[in-house]
């Protein structure tokens, strides 16, 4: 009796309360201006700016995401996810340009994306520095490990992995796999599913 009571809390708790809530999100955000796809699950999410953040259809969001577009209000969007993509708990978009994920992308927990720096002259504060900003481009089929980071600019190429804990700073062929800080090539895929280890 008390399994069947805590698997009936669970159901109510956790798939049909999860499922409902996530039902007025979707219109909730909808209704504010963020493009959501069909069958798109849709936690407690962080939003600066909705009209900026075009999600797919069929993808998985967990808690905790912030999408922060950090400008005036502009036109957008800006931060652009593909379909049927999985989005970790505790991710966080950080975007003043843009940021393109491609379809079928599993993203792991913790992972953060930043298309922008700031100034480092050694004449004046670096807060009041204008730094660059370059558009991050994530292709179809891409798994990033937890708490990755993707800096400006990167570009990852299809079915690339890039290992736990890496700082993404230039771009990665598809299908071979990087890691490290700086991230750097230590494998690739290939079509047997095996991973060929490269030589250093």
């Amino acid at each position: 009796m008390l399994k069947f009571i805590q698997k009936a809390g669970f159901v109510l708790r956790f798939q049909l309360g999860s499922s409902f809530n996530s039902k007025i999100r979707y219109l909730w955000f909808s209704c504010i201006g963020m493009k959501i796809g069909r069958g798109t699950v849709v936690p407690k999410l962080s939003v600066t700016w909705p009209h900026q953040v075009e999600i797919g259809k069929n993808c998985k969001l967990e808690q905790h995401i912030y999408f922060k577009y950090d400008n005036p209000w502009l036109p957008g969007p800006s931060i652009i996810i593909g379909d049927t993509v999985f989005i970790g708990n505790g991710c966080e978009f950080n975007i003043t340009e843009g940021i393109t994920v491609g379809n079928d992308c599993l993203i792991a927990s913790g992972c953060r994306f930043i298309d922008h720096d700031h100034g480092i002259n050694i004449n004046k504060l670096m807060h009041s520095q204008v730094g660059t900003r370059a558009a991050i481009t994530i292709g179809n089929d891409v798994w990033l490990g937890c708490n990755v980071v993707v800096l400006k600019g990167a570009v990852i190429g299809t079915g690339a992995v890039v290992a736990a804990g890496a700082v993404v700073t230039k771009p990665i062929p598809a299908y071979e796999i990087w890691g490290g800080v700086p991230a750097k090539k230590i494998g690739e895929r290939n079509t047997s599913g095996f991973i060929k280890k490269t030589t250093s």
